[in-house]
């Protein structure tokens, strides 16, 4: 079992301690459920009070919330970053054993280094290319002219179909598809023609890229995410969407084609941007918001109908067909004379 003192976690983050630096700490877990062994945090002021009857060790918290807590703390400007920095001590990822294993198939001309590991039943395509320390989990495909970068990780049922980058460090979860063919379509009079995917996909370096979640390749240049980019699971790239830089977005969310997202953004839950739109940098979409226009300046955004009980929502709702009725006759009211 992995273990580590406070001293050391201290030492190795940064960390004021409050406490005996000899604790040990086994793991980490919520202030509802730590044990005697364990540390937890307080981030979310709501919690606070869990400080009183927490059984944790030791909590990291900041500064204006160690006297509430009795026992060890860990003072951090941010207790949620720290706490993550923590807790990978504890994560713990099977090695990977360097090679290929019997079951899969791999086509002549493929380059995979030595100390890659390409799990059971994987496809490597002719063109490929798997770098340094790269795994490959059970049943992944890596396409023609795909390539995927040191240290990289596949966990299992990956698919790279065609003329997909990936930088170094990237991890995508299970059942993703990066590389498929956008959703190009011309209508010529009385039926649709596929307008051919030529391009690609680039991630850049640390992404990831979550369970079941698809980006399409670009219809004539690349489908492109920038560095540390993080992406939940189910969500919908479409072609030649560009995400920048430490941009994160949760599930359910979905870009049409053609998008441009600044730098670190924040994308909620199931929220939606229309095609050929501009993000700047720095924007937050809360969940479930439409963007149908660009937003070209820095801030939260927001759309939709708040939640409420069913019959308020009901008047409410057959009242909306009557509101630009209601903003005329006001706008007229307002340009009578006055009597």
């Amino acid at each position: 079992m992995t273990s580590h003192t406070l001293g050391d976690i201290a030492r190795r983050f940064g960390l004021e301690l409050r406490g005996d630096p000899a604790t040990r700490i086994a793991g980490v877990a919520t202030l509802a459920h730590a044990g005697a062994d364990q540390l937890g945090f307080l981030a979310n002021p709501r919690y606070r009070s869990q400080l009183a009857t927490t059984g944790a060790a030791a909590v990291v918290l900041r500064a204006g919330d160690a006297d509430a807590f009795a026992r060890a703390s860990l003072i951090a400007d941010d207790p949620y970053v720290a706490f993550a920095r923590i807790a990978a001590l504890y994560e713990r990822v099977p090695a990977a054993a360097p090679g290929v294993h019997v079951s899969a198939v791999v086509a002549e001309g493929a380059r995979i280094a030595p100390s890659a590991s390409i799990g059971a039943h994987c496809v490597v395509d002719a063109e490929a290319e798997i770098g340094d320390g790269a795994v490959l989990g059970p049943h992944c495909i890596v396409g023609r002219g795909c390539r995927v970068g040191a240290q990289s990780r596949l966990v299992a049922r990956v698919t790279l179909v065609q003329d997909v980058t990936l930088g170094r460090r990237v991890l995508v979860h299970p059942g993703a598809v990066i590389g498929a063919d956008g959703f190009g379509l011309a209508f010529a009079k009385d039926h649709w023609e596929k307008v051919p995917q030529l391009g690609g996909v680039v991630v850049g370096d640390d992404c990831e890229i979550g369970a079941n979640t698809t980006i399409d390749r670009g219809a004539l240049g690349d489908t492109v995410l920038e560095e540390d980019v993080r992406l939940d699971n189910q969500i919908q790239i479409a072609h030649n969407v560009f995400i920048g830089a430490h941009t994160a977005m949760a599930g359910c969310s979905a870009v049409a084609g053609s998008a441009r997202i600044g730098r670190y953004c924040l994308i909620g839950g199931s929220a939606g941007i229309l095609g050929h739109l501009e993000i700047a940098d720095r924007v937050t979409v809360t969940a479930m918001s439409l963007v149908t226009h660009s937003l070209r300046e820095p801030g939260e955004y927001s759309s939709g109908t708040p939640i409420q009980e069913n019959r308020r929502w009901r008047r409410n709702a057959a009242r909306f067909k009557h509101l630009d009725d209601f903003v005329r006759r006001v706008d007229a009211a307002r340009r009578e004379p006055e009597s």
